[in-house]
């Protein structure tokens, strides 16, 4: 039984050596890629373009929403279909996800913190919100229920100060991100250059 018990620890342990050693391989695979340091991000949008064509199947469809989460539905996706952003709790889809943690890491190399206030929103999120903050076409704050960009989880609400809203105006494109409400600094979207446009607001 001991001879039994050390042959399972022995494999586990193997596994978790594998395990550490192919996601260290994938890091450096990433950052050769880019053609850069996470410090600086020169280079990460052409390695986000190639990202978004090929890894793990995501990709856009002709409407600009992904097109392993429209079957869901917009606000209807589950929270496992989708990729937490950094240690924060809140969820995007996962290439964006992905993008926006280099991002705040990036962000927070140079000095300057970067924090997020809301992520993926579901229909009932975008209801309530809707009916404490107006909708955007009547003068308010919400998109209407079930064409938010949060409800793809495409988009996230940022906390941001006057020294990194600044510093987003200057390098959210190369994360793939844009400041696309005009009323809303807060509001950045994913939008991947080389992936298709046109996602509902």
């Amino acid at each position: 039984m001991a001879d039994i018990r050390s042959r399972i620890i022995a494999l586990q342990t193997q596994q978790t050596q594998q395990t550490q050693q192919t996601q260290s391989a994938e890091t450096k695979s990433a950052s050769a890629t880019s053609g850069t340091s996470a410090a600086d991000g020169v280079g990460f949008a052409d390695y986000l373009s190639d990202a978004v064509a090929s890894t793990k199947g995501h990709t856009l469809n002709s409407n600009g929403i992904p097109t392993d989460l429209a079957a869901y539905g917009n606000g209807k996706v589950p929270a496992s279909a989708l990729e937490q952003v950094g240690t924060t709790g809140h969820k995007l889809w996962a290439p964006a996800a992905e993008s926006l943690t280099r991002l705040m890491v990036d962000a927070q190399r140079a000095g300057v913190h970067i924090g997020i206030t809301d992520s993926y929103r579901s229909y009932a999120e975008q209801v309530d919100l809707a009916h404490r903050k107006g909708l955007y076409s009547q003068g308010g704050l919400a998109a209407k229920p079930g064409t938010s960009e949060h409800g793809w989880g495409m988009a996230a609400d940022l906390d941001l100060n006057a020294k990194s809203l600044t510093w987003m105006k200057q390098h959210g494109s190369e994360y793939g991100f844009v400041n696309n409400v005009a009323r809303e600094s807060w509001h950045w979207a994913f939008k991947p250059s080389g992936a298709a446009a046109g996602a509902a607001s």
